[in-house]
């Protein structure tokens, strides 16, 4: 007789088992079809231009709590130095005051008239009540001199705890936009880590040839410059700049002094003379050629004339990318600025820096 036995049922266990493998399996496959590619150079050039143009912003942001930092200490410093001067010169009317006391006290405290009774010389007791008399007179105006010392102490002292107040909050804002330009440029550095030693020298020489835009060519033309921009940076980079005149003696100083600077590399919060952030270069040019402007991007925005696009001459500085970058127009559509971490100070086309914002003439 044929044996009718059910087959034996796999355990819970090892159905478990194999469920949790099977499944396992199907998603790490699943990881694996769906797992982000490596990006390509263009992709990791792009977040690269976007995250120094985020850290620049952040950079400018430091310069100007910078700025302001020292600023606030020096008023600080000044209005301390000043409530001290004051403090002495209190303590010493206080000292006259105890003076004026203590020769009041020794004149007698007995009524007046009293005093003129039992005087045996009323015209010297006369003589001592007129001078007593000078001494309350005196001793009342120094009480209303210190009255107004200590007001003023008091005003003084609350401005300075003011600007000490400000100035934390201040240095707190330093530090946070410090914090975050270095994670700015820690993550580009990660982003350019994925590529290989030829790929990125590849990409800084594609970046190299379309900072010239017009290319290596001709020269400097006749333009501010004078020419002494075509050489020293950049693997001996030349721009052709065009005939266009500047617009004032004043720019055309700070042009050629920028010029003078082609090569030095950028470094963020820098002011120079060897090494700049766009914003110092900017300030440094115009510090050579005798106009003082102010650190960043922000407030040198606000300063001089506001121009058209089309209006543009030789020295007058270019806003880009919402007012986070700036450089000095060198003519034929062309900046020199400090561009962004691992570059120098070029010449560079408009059209490869980034949006245009603005244009201002000092």
């Amino acid at each position: 007789m044929a044996s009718h036995r059910r087959p034996k049922q796999p355990s819970r266990t090892r159905v478990t088992v194999l469920t949790a493998t099977a499944a396992a399996a199907v998603a790490l496959t699943s990881q694996a079809a769906h797992a982000d590619p490596k990006p390509t150079k263009s992709e990791v050039k792009a977040k690269v231009d976007k995250l120094y143009h985020e850290a620049e912003a952040a950079t400018e942001k430091y310069n100007g709590a910078k700025e302001q930092q020292d600023k606030l200490k020096k008023q600080a410093d000044a209005l301390q130095d000043k409530v001290a001067r004051g403090q002495d010169e209190l303590n010493t009317m206080r000292a006259e005051l105890g003076s004026l006391a203590t020769a009041q006290y020794r004149s007698g405290g007995l009524d007046p008239s009293i005093q003129l009774l039992l005087s045996s010389d009323p015209d010297s007791f006369l003589d001592q009540a007129s001078a007593l008399d000078q001494l309350t007179a005196k001793q009342a105006e120094s009480l209303q001199k210190i009255q107004a010392k200590q007001r003023t102490l008091a005003q003084q002292r609350k401005e300075a705890q003011g600007k000490l107040t400000d100035l934390a909050e201040v240095r707190e804002t330093l530090g946070k936009s410090k914090t975050k330009f270095q994670g700015k440029l820690a993550e580009a550095q990660k982003l350019l880590n994925t590529l290989t030693a030829a790929e990125r020298a590849k990409m800084a020489a594609d970046d190299e040839r379309a900072s010239r835009a017009a290319g290596e060519r001709v020269s400097l033309g006749n333009s501010a410059s004078g020419g002494s921009g075509g050489s020293g940076g950049s693997g001996g980079q030349v721009a052709d700049l065009g005939n266009e005149a500047p617009a004032s003696a004043l720019g055309a100083a700070a042009l050629q002094a920028a010029s003078t600077r082609v090569g030095k590399p950028y470094v963020r919060a820098a002011t120079g003379p060897d090494s700049f952030d766009c914003s110092g270069l900017t300030q440094w040019a115009y510090a050579q050629a005798g106009a003082q402007i102010t650190r960043t991007t922000y407030t040198q925005i606000n300063q001089g004339t506001r121009i058209a696009r089309s209006q543009l001459k030789p020295g007058d500085l270019v806003f880009f990318s919402n007012t986070t970058h700036v450089g000095l127009y060198a003519g034929n559509n062309t900046v020199l600025h400090a561009p962004y971490p691992g570059t120098n100070v070029r010449y560079e086309s408009m059209s490869t820096i980034g949006s245009f914002q603005a244009a201002v003439r000092i």
